[in-house]
């Protein structure tokens, strides 16, 4: 019976996840789409430079209230279970407000920072929306506080719609302008997002208001300080990753100009296809792989990894060598004809997906066991190298949206080695033998499609 529990487990969790996930890149695979056809290049150029500003910092904040909450409330006793609750609003309430403080008053230097002298007069508005998003922060507390909640208890339904609602505002406001050839504000694409930041409170608090258990209103500093510590690291590893993601970007519009970046982000997007499984399987596996830490089960934290490792590139490894084999007619069909300059570039950034599946499980098996530390020095490591390598191709040798992708392939490469060193010596890990569970994905898959077939066959 625990066996069949832990399938089921897997099978529901895996699902709401995969529909969450899923449901988040199509809208905003779909959405960057049609803004991609609305707004000229070089205003989508300044439009990637503030989301992935502002993708670092909340995902930052995530980073260090989400990891620490979900395996101390997963494992806490009743006596715990309020305190470490109230302890993570506590410091989401710190964190939130020194982030906007600094973020509102250092905007219009960020915005001279990342932008071009021809660009400068979109300064301003990048201003105004680094501000604004400082508002964001804040409306998003319930959403997360209460997504938090239900992860640590299992749950993922409410996770799927709360997100769901915060994403749908957005993509239906920007596919009513595509349609009725409305004049987009950037203004107004952040403001959409904070309705949907609201929408999608609600139905988290509806979701995951039954596990809000809270005896006494008091604040133990004690678990502060404990959430602060386990999530300092993962904060900083967080950090670095969307870092180590968005500063080819950033480095593009700062030394090169905001349409470079509009066309470089076109071929991130579609190389962000990858994305959708790994953090699926990657969500899926830390509650379980925190469970095993406990019992000190270093072998099943091998398998864990090479196994949910395998799962991943079974699914996306198809992906990639499609995308591979004609960028031309994927570029036009994702952003249209003016960007299909962008073509050549794709064939290099969609690479960065196969050793995507080793990095994120490397920082979610290393996180689920307590060892945040490690995870963020060698995500340090890679940002240090992602920088560098950028800068030499992009700005010293003029390599252009060439050179941030040759940077980033380079440095992926080069940290999948440091990854894999790592693992052999603490879990006696072995990357090639996630590729030999790629043909068992593969027949387990076709073994439940004919299943499907045989039963509505015999049903007819």
């Amino acid at each position: 019976m625990a066996e069949e529990s832990q399938k089921s487990y897997y099978v529901k969790s895996g699902l709401f996840s995969f529909f969450e996930k899923g449901s988040m890149f199509v809208f905003g695979f779909l959405g960057f789409a049609l803004l991609a056809r609305i707004l000229p290049k070089y205003e989508m150029g300044i439009w990637v430079v503030f989301m992935t500003t502002a993708a670092m910092v909340e995902v930052s904040i995530v980073g260090l209230l989400q990891n620490a909450m979900v395996k101390y409330l997963s494992i806490a006793s009743k006596k715990d279970y309020g305190r470490i609750i109230l302890a993570t609003i506590t410091l989401y309430l710190i964190v939130a407000t020194t982030f906007a403080t600094i973020l509102f008053f250092s905007a219009p230097f960020l915005a001279d920072f990342l932008t071009t002298e021809e660009d400068a007069v979109f300064r301003p508005e990048l201003t105004q929306l680094l501000r604004l998003f400082c508002i964001l922060l804040f409306v998003l507390i319930p959403c997360y506080l209460f997504n938090f909640i239900q992860q640590a208890n299992l749950s993922f339904e409410g996770i799927f719609w709360s997100n769901f609602g915060r994403k749908i505002i957005f993509f239906v406001y920007v596919m009513i302008a595509y349609f009725a050839s409305w004049k987009i504000e950037l203004v107004t694409l952040i403001q959409m997002q904070i309705l949907g930041a609201i929408l999608g409170s609600i139905i988290a608090w509806r979701f995951g208001k039954k596990y809000f258990i809270i005896d006494e209103y008091k604040i133990d500093w004690a678990w502060v300080k404990e959430l602060f510590r386990f999530g300092k690291f993962t904060f900083g590893t967080n950090l670095s990753t969307m870092l180590y993601k968005g500063i080819d970007k950033l480095m593009l519009a700062r030394y090169a100009g905001a349409v470079p970046a509009a066309l470089y982000d076109a071929a991130i997007k579609i190389t962000n296809l990858v994305d959708v499984p790994a953090m699926t399987v990657a969500s899926v596996v830390f509650p379980q792989s925190s469970i095993q830490s406990d019992k000190n089960d270093p072998t099943r934290i091998k398998a864990l990894y090479e196994q949910s490792v395998g799962a991943i590139l079974a699914i996306i490894l198809p992906f990639i060598l499609v995308i591979f084999l004609i960028p031309e007619f994927t570029i036009w069909i994702v952003a249209g004809e003016k960007y299909l300059e962008a073509a050549p570039v794709l064939r290099l950034t969609i690479l960065y997906g196969v050793f995507l599946p080793f990095a994120i499980q490397f920082g979610t098996i290393l996180d689920s066991i307590g060892r945040p530390k490690i995870n963020f020095t060698f995500t340090l490591i890679g940002v240090i190298l992602n920088v560098t390598l950028n800068y030499i191709f992009i700005k010293i040798l003029d390599m252009g949206i060439y050179g941030a992708a040759y940077g980033t392939l380079l440095t992926y490469g080069i940290s999948f080695a440091l990854y894999q060193i790592v693992l052999r010596r603490m879990f006696k890990v072995n990357a090639f033998l996630a590729f030999t569970h790629i043909p068992g994905f593969y027949r387990q898959g076709w073994a439940i499609v004919t299943g499907f077939l045989a039963k509505r066959k015999t049903t007819k």
